[in-house]
C-alpha cells in the first residue's frame, strides 16, 4: 500500500501563466455547466465544509473574467453571488453553537453544515472561509458588480468579521491556521471600508494577531511556533498557516508576519526529508495538505532559500478543492486565487548553511526532535522513523529494554562539513534504571547517498543493541510505499529487524498494512478529526524495529554502535580508539576525531574523507 495523502512534491506542479489558466479555464468548465437555476456553484456532493464553497467559485470566475474576458463569464457570476447573498447567509443563531458570548446578534455567519445545529463547532472557520471568499470577490469582480451589490457584499464581509471577533470566542478550536486566516480576513477587509472604519478593523486585525496567536506561541526544535489545535506543528495545517502568514505579509507589509513565516519557514524545511516525507501532528500527523499550502511554501522558500516545495502533498487537491464525485470544490478557492496573483516562482534548491535539528547531504536526511533524537531518518529511499520498546520511543542504545535518548541535562550539538563529507556530532547525557549518568555521543556522517551513525556510550551492562528505527516507507516514483522489510543496511555488530508478538492496537507491526496515523488514532483519546494523533502514538508500546549489536573491539569501558545505511554491499568496518585529540572514529569512508569540550562545553569535531591507518 502506498500512504493516501503524501502523493509528490508540490513544486513539481506546474506554475507558469499557460498553467494557471488551464487550471481556471477547466474551473470555469465545470462551473458553467453546474450552475443551478437558483444559482448554485457548489458541488452536489458536498455535505460538509459548504459555507463558503459556492462563494469561492464565483471569485475563480471573478480572477477568470480578469484574466481572458469571457463574455460568459459576468451573468454566472452575478447568479452565483445573488444566490450566497440569498441562501447561504446565517443570521439566527445555530442551535447548539457552544462558542456564543453574545446570543441573537442578528450578524452573518457561516454554516459548516446547512441544516440547524447539524456540526455547529465548524461554524466559526467556516465563517472565516466565507469571509475570504467574499473578499477576494469583492476584488476579482472589480467592474462586474454595480456599487449597490459591491456594497453589500463589503458589508457582508464586515458582518463575518464582526460575528468572528464580537459575538463568538475567538479561535475556538486553538487551531492557528483558523486564526491566521481571520486575521488575513480582517487586513484584506479593512482595504475596502471608509478609511476610519478601516482603520478601526486592521488595528483589531493586528491585535488579535499579537496577543491571541503570537503571544501563545510554542517552543519546538528552537523555534516558535503558531499553535495547532494544542501542539506546536500540525503536518496538514502547518504549511496552511505559513500560506496565510505569506498572504498576511502580502497585504499589509508588516514585518512581523515575514518574521514569523520565516521562523516556520524554517522549522519546516529542517523537518522534511529531501523525498519531502514527513510525520507527526496534533490534528492530521501523516496527512498533508497540497494545494493550500503551495503560498506559503513558495513565498518563504524564496525568502529563506529553501526547497520547500519538496514536500509531499495530496496531489488529488493539487490545485483546488475536490468533491467526493471529482469535481471542484470551491473550499478555500482564495488560496488558489493567491498563489495565482503570487507571480514568482519557486526556491529550488537546499540550503546549504548548516541546521542544528537537520543533518541533509545528496539524498540523505536526519531530522531530529526537540532532544535531538533522529525523528526521520531517510537513506537509500528507505524512510525509518522512530522506534518504540516499552513505550519508550526513538533512536539510541537500549539495555534490558530502557532506551536511552531522553536528556537529563544540556545537549551539544557540533556540525562540521569537508568535501562531500556532511556530520553532525550530538552530545548528550542520560540516566537509566540504575540511576548512573552516562554520557552518549552519537555521530551522524552522509556522503550524500549513505549515512553512517556511531553512538558510543561507557559501558552499558546487561544485554545491550542500539535501537536504529523502524523501517516505514520507501520512497518511490514520487509516492511513498509502506515496507515492514529489512532495508539496506550494514552494521559492525549483529543486526536484525524484530517485530512485534502480540497483535494488539498497542503494538505497531510495520509489516502490517496500517498507516502510523491509522493507529494513532485508534489510540488517541477522541476519534479521527478530534483526537490528538501524536498523543495516540505515544501510547504505542512496541513497534518493529532494526536493533544492531555493539561493535566488536570497543575501547575498554565503551560500548560501541554503528549502522550505515544506504546501498552498498562492503561490510561496515568501524575501529575506534582514544588518542591524544580525543576518540578517533575510523570507517571504510572516513575518520572522524571526538575531541573533548572547548572553553564552552561544546565538543569538537573534526572529519576527514577516507581511513587513516
Amino acid at each position: 500500500m502506498h500512504l493516501p495523502h503524501q502523493r509528490g512534491p508540490l513544486h513539481d506542479l506546474a506554475d507558469d501563466p499557460a498553467a494557471y489558466d488551464a487550471v481556471l479555464a477547466d474551473v470555469v468548465g465545470q462551473a458553467l455547466a453546474r450552475l443551478t437555476s437558483e444559482g448554485s456553484l457548489e458541488n452536489p456532493a458536498a455535505i460538509e465544509d459548504i459555507g463558503d464553497t459556492s462563494l469561492g467559485i464565483t471569485s475563480l470566475l471573478g480572477l477568470a473574467w480578469q484574466r481572458t474576458k469571457d463574455p460568459r463569464l459576468p451573468e454566472a457570476l452575478l447568479r452565483s453571488l445573488r444566490f450566497h447573498l440569498r441562501e447561504r447567509v446565517f443570521t439566527e443563531d445555530n442551535p447548539g453553537y457552544p462558542n456564543l458570548t453574545v446570543r441573537n446578534s442578528g450578524l452573518p455567519y457561516a454554516r459548516y453544515v446547512l441544516a440547524p445545529g447539524a456540526h455547529p463547532i465548524g461554524d466559526w472557520p467556516s465563517t472565516v472561509w466565507a469571509l475570504l471568499q467574499a473578499v477576494n470577490v469583492v476584488e476579482t469582480a472589480d467592474g462586474l458588480i454595480h456599487d449597490e451589490l459591491r456594497y453589500e457584499l463589503v458589508e457582508l464581509a464586515h458582518g463575518y468579521w464582526r460575528w468572528l471577533t464580537e459575538v463568538t470566542v475567538f479561535n475556538p478550536q486553538d487551531a492557528a491556521n483558523q486564526a491566521i486566516g481571520c486575521v488575513v480576513g480582517g487586513l484584506m477587509l479593512a482595504r475596502h471600508l471608509p478609511s476610519g472604519e478601516g482603520e478601526s478593523v486592521r488595528k483589531r486585525a493586528m491585535d488579535l494577531y499579537l496577543n491571541e496567536i503570537r503571544a501563545r506561541r510554542i517552543r519546538d526544535r528552537g523555534a516558535a511556533l503558531p499553535p495547532e489545535h494544542g501542539g506546536a506543528y500540525d503536518n496538514n495545517y502547518g504549511p496552511i498557516s505559513l500560506s496565510f502568514l505569506a498572504q498576511a505579509h502580502r497585504v499589509s507589509g508588516e514585518e512581523v508576519f515575514a518574521e514569523d513565516g520565516d521562523a516556520l519557514a524554517r522549522y519546516i524545511d529542517a523537518r522534511l526529508c529531501g523525498s519531502g516525507f514527513d510525520i507527526g501532528g496534533p490534528r492530521y500527523s501523516e496527512q498533508h495538505s497540497a494545494f493550500e499550502a503551495v503560498l506559503g511554501l513558495r513565498y518563504f522558500g524564496r525568502r529563506i532559500g529553501a526547497d520547500l516545495g519538496r514536500y509531499s502533498g495530496d496531489t488529488r487537491w493539487g490545485r483546488h478543492a475536490v468533491g467526493q464525485d471529482g469535481g471542484v470544490d470551491g473550499h478555500f478557492a482564495f488560496m488558489l486565487v493567491w498563489q495565482i496573483q503570487d507571480t514568482a516562482g519557486w526556491h529550488r534548491t537546499p540550503r546549504t548553511e548548516p541546521v542544528r535539528h537537520q543533518l541533509r547531504a545528496g539524498t540523505v536526511t536526519v531530522s531530529f526532535d526537540d532532544r535531538m533524537t533522529p525523528s526521520v531518518i531517510e537513506a537509500g529511499g528507505t524512510v525509518l522513523v522512530a522506534a518504540a520498546v516499552e513505550r519508550r520511543h526513538g533512536f539510541g542504545p537500549v539495555t534490558d529494554g530502557f532506551l536511552l535518548c531522553r536528556p537529563m541535562g544540556a545537549v551539544r550539538v557540533r556540525d562540521h562539513r569537508s568535501g562531500d563529507l556532511a556530520a553532525k556530532l550530538v552530545s548528550k547525557p542520560v540516566v537509566g534504571r540504575d540511576h548512573v549518568l552516562r554520557h552518549v555521543q552519537s555521530l551522524y556522517v552522509s556522503d550524500g547517498t549513505r549515512l553512517w551513525m556511531t553512538v558510543v556510550v561507557e559501558r552499558l551492562d546487561g544485554e545491550r543493541y542500539l535501537l536504529a528505527g523502524m523501517p516505514y516507507v520507501v520512497a518511490e516514483a514520487g509516492r511513498f510505499r509502506r515496507t515492514g522489510d529489512l532495508p539496506p543496511v550494514a552494521s559492525a555488530g549483529d543486526v536484525r529487524l524484530t517485530h512485534p508478538r502480540a497483535d494488539v492496537p498497542d503494538c505497531f507491526d510495520a509489516r502490517h498494512d496500517v498507516t502510523q496515523q491509522q493507529a494513532a488514532f485508534a489510540l488517541a483519546l477522541d476519534p479521527r478529526g478530534y483526537g490528538n494523533p501524536d498523543e495516540g502514538w505515544s501510547h504505542v508500546r512496541t513497534t518493529t524495529a532494526l536493533e544492531a549489536g555493539p561493535a566488536p573491539d570497543a575501547p575498554e569501558g565503551l560500548d560501541v554502535f554503528a549502522v550505515r545505511y544506504g546501498a552498498g554491499t562492503e561490510p561496515l568496518s568501524v575501529l575506534c580508539e582514544h588518542s591524544a585529540e580525543g576518540l578517533t572514529v575510523r570507517t571504510e569512508a572516513f575518520t572522524a576525531v571526538l575531541g573533548g569540550p572547548d572553553a564552552h562545553g561544546e565538543p569538537e569535531l573534526t572529519l576527514v574523507r577516507g581511513a587513516r591507518r
